[in-house]
């Protein structure tokens, strides 16, 4: 399976910003789907977005209109561009890849917002 190594955690400011990258170890081209899932301390795993092979995007409602999703092949990567932090996006943030052989996960990237 396809390791993926994220980065770009930290501490924000609430309403700051953060960029998140999730590298693979080998072509993300034919990955069914890319995406991140978040824990927030105390809490279950839960979906925030999600990107298609054909670059379609969903988003969990709580992060629509802040969040976005991107992806460069060329590069194997995906991108989380976090606008509007709020303390509640407070969390470890997990990069997933799907592909033919099953699914998998990078290891996880503290984010925390906090004045």
């Amino acid at each position: 399976q396809v390791q993926l190594v994220e980065s770009g955690g930290g501490l924000a400011q609430p309403g700051g910003s953060l960029r998140l990258s999730c590298a693979a170890s080998g072509s993300i081209f034919s990955f069914y789907a890319m995406g991140w899932y978040r824990q927030p301390p105390g809490k279950q795993r839960e979906l925030v977005t999600t990107i298609s092979s054909g670059r379609s995007t969903h988003y969990a409602d709580s992060v629509k209109g802040r969040f976005t999703i991107s992806r460069d092949n060329a590069k194997n990567t995906v991108y989380l561009q976090m606008n509007i932090l709020k303390p509640e996006d407070t969390a470890v943030y997990y990069c997933y890849a799907d592909q033919r052989e099953g699914r998998s996960w990078g290891q996880g990237t503290q984010v925390t917002v906090s004045s």
